[in-house]
Parts: structure tokens; sequence; C-alpha cells
């Protein structure tokens, strides 16, 4: 077999006696994500520099650097004593795709930060250099590529996901300006210390009220006091960042394979230390029964739209936005650089014990926040702009009474609330407790 290209290769299958036709096979190196709305990033923590270029990006959108630049600082380190203490202003240049007048040209754009402090004499002038730190992803990268990119973590790095919070700081505007849609992320439990949010009403400011980002206060206190403990000996900790999107218009997200849920859950995994997923009430649905765990749909009675009075599917079913807001939860393990000693193995075969040093963080939670808000800002843009294309392209003129009822609350039922009563019996059998039958005949 002959590679030509590294990225499309071309296989043929032939025996003596059977021939095969050619077919293509294209290689990705899972380097870039999305669709329509898509992103690459490049780059090493330390390296001269880590960035994105971004495609897909309408033309005419109004974006600065300071709309950027907010949510960098957010992801950045050094901003608190539970975070690593690496110093890095994280300054985004932006390069390409934006006019001198702050317009998007709809071509790529380019955003780079430069690294400023890094110091790989911390990996490089110690064992570190040859072991293998535990559960970290320095021996799977070995294992992969046959090189020892040891200096910070390499692409295994937190810093990589500076380019998708760029890039998702754009696609935050483009929804903000599509539907009002705001996407939010906040630490909701770290260990086993929970926390009591109104997912429906807290804000950005709530979140950022304190370090931990728990816009509980109690629970915040009690998460930072957790925190301090674990850091003080070395060690460090994980828990689980909440995220809420709000007014999402129904009918986003397709079936089967890409689901709104399924795309979700694969741009939040690929956040570094990511270990879990679960949309609306997750793996705790498995407790209830249907009838406890169904969102009983009503009309709402200002806008006629379909609402539910729950949301224990999490804003999505059928793999389909449903209007209401979207809920998920991610689960981050604890960081794997400590400062305890621990067994392991040097990339000759030598079984070593190994005590991390240098800068790290002891609870990755505060910063996955801004991390993961940007990757479902991400995967909605994305979903948004299939959407539009598939099935907004050509507009729906059926009468009112042949379209589906708006859901949401977003929307409106042109003309207010259907006040037309129902026949007894249009609907089916209809039971003596007033409830209608509908006969399923489902696999």
């Amino acid at each position: 077999m002959r590679l030509n290209n590294p990225l499309l290769l071309t296989i043929l299958l032939s025996t003596s006696t059977t021939n095969v036709t050619p077919f293509t096979l294209t290689m990705g190196t899972g380097n870039t994500f999305g669709r329509t709305f898509r992103i690459s990033t490049w780059g090493e923590s330390h390296g001269g520099g880590v960035g994105v270029t971004l495609d897909g990006c309408p033309p005419r959108l109004p974006l600065n650097r300071d709309e950027i630049q907010v949510d960098l600082d957010r992801r950045r380190p050094g901003q608190s004593r539970i975070t690593t203490p690496r110093n890095e202003a994280d300054s985004v240049e932006i390069l390409s795709g934006i006019t001198p007048d702050d317009r998007t040209t709809g071509t790529p754009i380019a955003m780079l930060v430069r690294n400023k402090d890094q110091r790989s004499s911390d990996y490089l002038d110690n064992d570190m250099k040859v072991a293998y730190r535990p559960s970290h992803a320095d021996a799977t990268y070995d294992a992969k590529y046959g090189v020892r990119a040891v200096a910070g973590g390499g692409r295994s790095s937190a810093r990589e996901t500076i380019g998708r919070v760029a890039a998702g700081a754009v696609a935050r505007k483009i929804l903000s300006l599509y539907n009002g849609i705001e996407v939010l992320a906040y630490v909701s439990k770290v260990q086993d210390i929970g926390s009591n949010v109104n997912d429906d009403t807290f804000t950005m400011a709530d979140v950022d009220a304190n370090i931990v980002r728990c816009p509980d206060e109690a629970a915040a206190e009690l998460m930072l006091a957790r925190i301090d403990e674990i850091r003080k000996t070395g060690n460090s900790i994980g828990g689980v960042v909440t995220c809420v999107a709000r007014n999402v218009p129904a009918g986003w997200g397709s079936p089967v394979f890409d689901k709104l849920e399924a795309d979700l859950a694969k741009a939040c995994m690929s956040i570094p230390a990511a270990k879990g997923f679960e949309s609306g009430d997750g793996f705790e649905g498995t407790l209830l029964s249907g009838k406890d765990h169904n969102d009983e749909f009503y009309i709402d009675p200002v806008t006629g739209a379909t609402r539910t009075r729950t949301n224990r599917s999490g804003g999505i079913q059928g793999g389909i936005s449903n209007g209401e807001n979207i809920v998920i939860h991610v689960a981050f393990k604890p960081t794997s650089t400590i400062g305890q000693a621990q067994g392991t193995v040097t990339r000759d075969g030598q079984e070593v014990e190994l005590r991390g040093k240098g800068r790290h963080d002891p609870c990755v939670l505060p910063r996955a926040v801004p991390m993961v808000e940007a990757m479902v800002s991400l995967t909605l843009v994305d979903a948004l702009m299939q959407q539009v294309a598939q099935c907004e392209l050509i507009p729906n003129e059926a009468a009112v009474l042949d379209r589906p009822n708006p859901m949401g609350p977003t929307v409106s039922r042109e003309g207010g609330p259907n006040r037309e009563l129902v026949e007894a019996g249009s609907l089916g059998k209809v039971n003596k407790d007033g409830s209608v039958s509908q006969r399923v005949d489902e696999e």
C-alpha cells in the first residue's frame, strides 16, 4: 500500500479471483470540529502560540476583539489560588476575516494567542521528560505518534482550548443576534458537594461572583474549602459543570446519528479532563417511571405555543430541540498532574516513582466553565445553519391549522391560542376520565 496524500488514502482491494472497486477513505486528524460552522485549532502549550481558524462564519456580523477577549479572560490561567499560577495575558490577535470597522467578511477568521510564560525546564530538567504521568495523555500520545512532546503536555494541554473559546465567542454573538440565545455554564458539583441553582434565572455575573464559579454562594464556600483542603496536600479534585442554553428554537438537531444531544456530547467530551456527559436528568432519570419522567405538554395561555410543564428531557426530545432550556452536565476528573508520589513507568519500560512538579490546576472546574460554553455555542450555531439550510429555505405557507403548533417560550401562535373546542371523539376514543386513547404499535 502506497500513501501519496496523508489526508486522502485510496485503497485498492483485490485478489486473484475477485475484482473490488476502489474506494476513497478520508482520514481525519482530530483537530477540526463542526460541519458548516467549522473550527480547526492549532498550537501547543509550550510552542510559540495557540490559535484557531474559523470557517463558515456569516458575513457582516458585527464583531470586535474585545468581545472575544471577554471569554478568553474567563478561561485564562492565574485567575486565583485554585487555578494554575502560570501567568498568561492570553491577548488575542485577529489575523484575518474581520474588516477594519469590525465586520466579518465571510472568509476564514484566524485568531492567535502567543505563549509568554511557558517554562519547559519544569518538564525537561527532571524525570518528567521520560516518565509518564498516571492517567495523563503522555503515554497514549506517545503510543500513537511515537514522539514524546512532554513540555506542557503538548496538544493534550488545556491551553489548546484557547482556540475553541475564541471561536465560541463568535458563535455566542451569532446565537444572541439570531434569537436572543444565551449559553451559560456553572460549577454545579465538586466531589460530593452539590448546589441549588435556578437554571431559568442565573446570570453570568452570578457565576463569576466567586472564584469557584458556582452561583449558589453557600455551596460555593463549601466547594472552595474542599478545593483548598485538597490543594494544600498536593492533590487534585474533580466535579461537574452544568450548562444551560436558553431561547433555542424547536427543531434543531437531526435524526438518527446527528441528534443534537449526540453532537453536544461529542463536543463536550472533547474537552480535556471531561469523562462524563448527561442530557437533562441523565442517569437520575433511570430511577423514575415513565409517568414521573415524561414532560407533559400544555398550551401557553398567552402565546398559544406548546410548552412542557417540566424539563427532565433537558430541552431535547428525539435528538431535536423542543424550545425549552437545553440543559447538559459534564463530569470532569481530578487533574492528572499532582504533587504526590505515584508509581509509573518510563518510556523505555522501567518502573519508577514520580512526583509532579511545576504549575497546574488543582481543580479544572472553574476554567472549564467557559470551555463548555464555547463547545455548546459552536455546536448550536452548526445546528442552526443546518436547520436553516434544510428546513427553512422554503417557507411553510400552509394554513395555520395545517402547521405544527409553535413550541417554546420565544414563539407565539399566529392569532393567539387556539380557542376552538375539540369535538368529542375527534381525537380518538374518550375514556371515562376524559382522557383520549391512542393506539400505538412500535418496535
